[in-house]
């Protein structure tokens, strides 16, 4: 017993002296806020840096200095392959988490010379379905020519809660619309934005049923699971739900309600690692995951990934901004690749980590016209 606990002793002394030695070390943090120049999108790359000079990048929303501050004390001395130890010690800080999860996991599928989707033990797919946010028509025809086959329509802003007739008409007419101006085989998702009451949103929920939309995106707030029940009992439109829920238990919730068909994890909330617990929950129920993202580039990389690494993974939102100067700053970024789609599907990285290459003096320059 003696030599048994001398040994124990003898290995728990070794690791402790190696632990200030890890190459992966997190020894610095910078962020850089971002804001496209026409659509304003705002987000905020983020570069860790290791003992051993290796770079992670992720990306995560808009963070004030007393986050950063608070996150990089957490992170800094952390083992770049513990993203599941830094995660836990960001809980409370959902808006930055998602960022240095990502790029902890950059900077171990660096370090493992492999991508990050076979760091977490994929690929389950070769590709992955893209769909685009419909900005107006002339972006719905800019869309497709680039190869997206799958479109997002926002309903209009309603004036008044309780709408009548004269409302359901401009949806119909709108999702018409689009059915014309797209090419055949295309598919459209009807985005709510949580914005309409059950009883409007259970109205365009019968109203559009025959036109086979992919699903009904955030009809109404997702907390009413009782009223969002009653949208999925009285009509055939799938329901899509949770991009704006911050825990677990919110979509565990949804899951147990039977009121979701598809659930929408907000990537800039979530990150990788928890993106993938919440679709291993839902995989218990049988639903698919469509992650939900409205980001940079680099959180374009990630999504992808993780795209990559679950199997009951459904269709992934890509931002195509309208104005060209947006577009412009993504490709100088991240490179054009990473959001590139041909026939509906956008391939996967294939480069260790993310598999991006950032550019810095491009994230310099838009970080002062910020």
């Amino acid at each position: 017993m003696m030599a048994r606990r001398a040994r124990l002793q003898s290995v728990i002394a070794m690791q402790a002296a190696s632990a200030g030695n890890d190459p992966l070390e997190v020894r610095d943090v910078r962020a850089y806020p971002l804001r496209e120049p026409g659509s304003g999108r705002r987000y905020t790359a983020l570069k860790l840096t290791a003992r051993s000079g290796m770079v992670g990048w992720g990306e995560c929303g808009d963070i004030t200095r007393r986050e950063f501050d608070a996150a990089k004390q957490a992170v800094v001395g952390t083992p770049g392959s513990a993203y599941e130890i830094a995660f836990r010690k960001l809980a409370a800080m959902p808006a930055i988490r998602a960022g240095i999860d990502m790029a902890m996991l950059d900077m171990l599928g660096k370090a493992a010379k492999a991508p990050v989707y076979q760091v977490l033990g994929g690929p389950t797919r070769a590709k992955a379905r893209a769909l685009a946010p419909f900005e107006g028509r002339a972006a719905l025809e800019r869309a497709q020519a680039a190869g997206f086959r799958a479109f997002s329509i926002p309903v209009p802003a309603a004036p008044f809660r309780n709408q009548g007739k004269s409302y359901m008409n401009r949806i119909v007419n709108l999702a018409a619309m689009m059915r014309n101006a797209a090419a055949p085989g295309t598919d459209f998702v009807l985005d709510g934005r949580a914005a309409l009451t059950p009883g409007d949103a259970q109205s365009v929920a019968a109203e559009l049923e025959s036109m086979h939309f992919l699903w009904f995106d955030e009809p109404s707030p997702s907390l009413n699971t009782g009223a969002l029940k009653k949208i999925t009992a009285e009509t055939v439109m799938p329901l899509g739900l949770g991009r704006s829920l911050a825990d677990a238990a919110g979509f565990q919730d949804l899951l147990g309600s039977d009121a979701v068909d598809i659930l929408r994890p907000n990537l800039a909330l979530h990150g990788i690692s928890h993106c993938r617990r919440i679709a291993a929950i839902a995989e218990v129920y049988y639903v698919a995951v469509a992650p939900y993202h409205d980001g940079g580039p680099i959180a374009t990389a990630a999504a992808l990934h993780l795209a990559a690494s679950i199997p009951n993974f459904f269709i992934q939102q890509i931002p195509q901004p309208d104005a060209e100067s947006d577009r412009e700053m993504r490709k100088a970024i991240a490179g054009a690749d990473v959001e590139t789609v041909r026939d509906g599907f956008a391939a996967l990285p294939t480069g260790p980590g993310l598999g991006i290459a950032v550019d810095e003096r491009a994230l310099e320059r838009y970080k002062e016209a910020a």
